[in-house]
């Protein structure tokens, strides 16, 4: 037989701090033995994800009971425990969507301004800053979610009349707004 049995809670991270690991089991319930695959088991449900099939990030792991036995307990056995304990706490948990967020920089002549920032805001952007450069240059600084930025080269060049430029850079992540959310839920159930 396989026997490995894990009690696990999951706390959220701060984002861009990944992935944490903790054992606070007691007594002995699990042998030190087999915290690596119960982690490796953790990990590979995190990379399966628990919504819409992308991966879980900026997690802590708790193992915090459980229990084995001598004969039937091995590593598979404990890393699929871990997987399960992973898939069930995250089932109870509130677990959000994130979407890459660019540091995007257009470079427009000052007659395209308006329409410029129309089209960002279209986009889900949000204008930071706004500069104004050599000549009647204007430099709009916006973050904008990276599934907004599909198409924006060809977008700029005829709101610009070829005369705007762009750049993106990756700033980070932050959770989806709700409608989006749902079309993304609803794709990926293949629905669309």
């Amino acid at each position: 037989g396989q026997y490995g049995h894990v009690w696990l809670r999951i706390e959220p991270l701060e984002a861009g701090k990944g992935f944490e690991f903790v054992d606070e089991t007691k007594g002995g319930v699990i042998p030190k033995e087999y915290m690596p695959a119960i982690e490796a088991g953790v990990r590979e449900a995190m990379e399966a994800g628990v919504l819409a099939g992308y991966p879980v990030i900026d997690v802590r792991a708790v193992v915090f009971d459980g229990s084995y036995h001598e004969v039937d307990s091995s590593p598979p056995a404990f890393k699929m425990a871990g997987f399960l304990a992973f898939r069930n706490a995250a089932a109870q948990a509130r677990v959000v969507l994130k979407e890459p967020v660019m540091k995007v920089e257009v470079v427009t002549p000052e007659e395209y301004l308006g329409e410029v920032i129309g089209d960002l805001n279209a986009r889900r952007g949000r204008i930071e800053e706004l500069e104004v450069g050599a000549g009647n240059v204007r430099i709009i600084r916006a973050l904008v979610p990276l599934a907004e930025m599909f198409g924006y080269a060809t977008a700029l060049r005829s709101l610009t009349q070829g005369r705007g430029t762009y750049t993106m850079e990756p700033s980070h992540y932050e959770e989806v707004p709700p409608p989006v959310r749902e079309e993304i839920l609803l794709r990926s159930r293949g629905r669309f």
